[in-house]
């Protein structure tokens, strides 16, 4: 078990890197508040701030205003989804607002000793940042109250936020002429997003993002998103990363710790929406270069690679292709081209050993041998000491001494007493 914790916070190390002084937007409905668990979601937010994450939370009321509203015997009306917000509903939302702000703050304003938020002292800014206007009258049906976002005061956000102040907001808008309107949480928490320019947007949802078997849907693009039916939280997430918020992520509350979990592993447990796959095989460029040696290390520490230095490595960096993952290196492999000689080099093919058997090293290699083909190459010739099989497989032979080129028999290193394989590319 203490192994298992070592081994997670050592991984978790490049994440919490990455994420310190990024501003998160995180939004969150109104039946969050009414699990008993919310107070695990309140301690990791509480971890997040003191990791040095810029946080905005945006909540959501609906179900404390559908009690309100029943109480008080009078109808709550929806048209396409969308609450009419009459005067009776707009007191009501008003209360409502009010009072789950103030649990909020409740809640993170802990400290008792002994428990996950002992000494956490975390100062919590709530105001008027949204500047509403109202829905008005669509075909014919009158909105009433129900407003939407139509401008973000950024510039007060970001002062909080330079404060070390987690930014609470609630889901209603104010008019220049003291009007309140009903706002829709997912709405108001997207155009926060995008105002801020925050690196993430996050929907803490109430079920997971699954396919038609179940299975939990890791990633979607918003060329995905657009085939699937419309919802207010896809909609949202395809608004974000048109308006070039790079990541969103869609949580289910119910697991807990999904938070950490996501922003904190390899793999995560929610659904990444992003605008291009978050997983690309790309030119290496020299940053990198760290990211290179830290996926190496391992494999010339068991003798499966050679040894390469970072200056070798940068002057040959022109050379490598990497599978990049989320902005980590998990994937890289180098191909050294003789024109004069038509004849190419493959060279540290690796894979991180979290990501292997999902066909990786099949497309650095199949990205090497098209590169090799482009460039007039007639012959690919590998070492290998452990992985001799494995490129049988695909096609090489074992090659004389004879006929190994000049320029290989030079770094050729005896004492490992690599094998070396050819293919021939017609």
């Amino acid at each position: 078990m203490e192994n298992n914790f070592v081994h997670w916070f050592r991984d978790s190390t490049p994440y919490i890197q990455a994420h310190r002084n990024k501003t998160f937007v995180i939004n969150f409905g109104g039946e969050a508040l009414q699990d008993n668990s919310f107070q695990n979601l309140i301690h990791d937010f509480a971890l997040l701030n003191s990791l040095g994450i810029r946080l905005v939370l945006v909540h959501g009321i609906r179900p404390q205003i559908d009690a309100r509203l029943q109480k008080l015997n009078h109808p709550a009306r929806f048209h396409n989804r969308l609450r009419i917000t009459d005067d009776v509903a707009l007191q009501c939302i008003k209360e409502a607002a009010g009072l789950v702000r103030v649990e909020i703050e409740a809640l993170l304003s802990m400290g008792l000793a002994n428990s996950p938020m002992a000494n956490a002292e975390l100062k919590v800014a709530s105001g008027n940042f949204i500047i509403a206007k109202p829905i008005g009258v669509i075909d014919g049906v009158d909105y009433a109250n129900t407003g939407e976002v139509r401008r973000i005061n950024s510039a007060a956000i970001h002062a909080q936020l330079e404060q070390n102040n987690l930014v609470l907001i609630s889901p209603v808008g104010y008019s220049p002429s003291g009007d309140v309107f009903n706002l829709s949480a997912e709405q108001v928490a997207t155009a926060v997003a995008i105002a801020l320019k925050a690196e993430k947007l996050i929907f803490l949802t109430e079920e997971s993002c699954v396919d038609e078997n179940g299975n939990l849907i890791a990633q979607l693009t918003t060329d995905e998103l657009k085939q699937m039916p419309p919802e207010f939280v896809l909609n949202a997430a395809m608004e974000s990363c048109d308006a070039g918020i790079a990541r969103v992520h869609l949580l289910n509350r119910h697991i807990d710790g999904a938070l950490l979990q996501e922003l904190f592993t390899r793999d995560g447990v929610g659904t990444l929406i992003s605008s291009a796959p978050y997983e690309i095989c790309r030119a290496a460029t020299l940053n990198d270069i760290g990211g290179i040696l830290e996926l190496i290390k391992p494999l010339e520490q068991q003798g499966i690679l050679a040894k390469r230095s970072r200056e070798k490595i940068e002057m040959e960096i022109a050379d490598y292709v990497v599978i990049e993952r989320d902005g980590l290196i998990i994937g890289c492999s180098a191909l050294h081209v003789n024109m004069l000689e038509s004849y190419a080099v493959l060279a540290c093919l690796a894979v991180h050993s979290d990501y292997r058997g999902g066909a990786r090293g099949q497309r650095l290699f199949s990205t090497a041998l098209t590169s090799a083909k482009t460039q007039g190459a007639k012959t690919v010739f590998v070492l290998s000491t452990q992985t001799v099989q494995w490129f049988i497989e695909r096609g090489f032979e074992h090659c004389e001494w004879s006929i190994v080129p000049d320029f290989l028999k030079a770094l050729y290193n005896p004492r490992r007493n690599s094998k070396i394989l050819f293919k021939t590319i017609e």
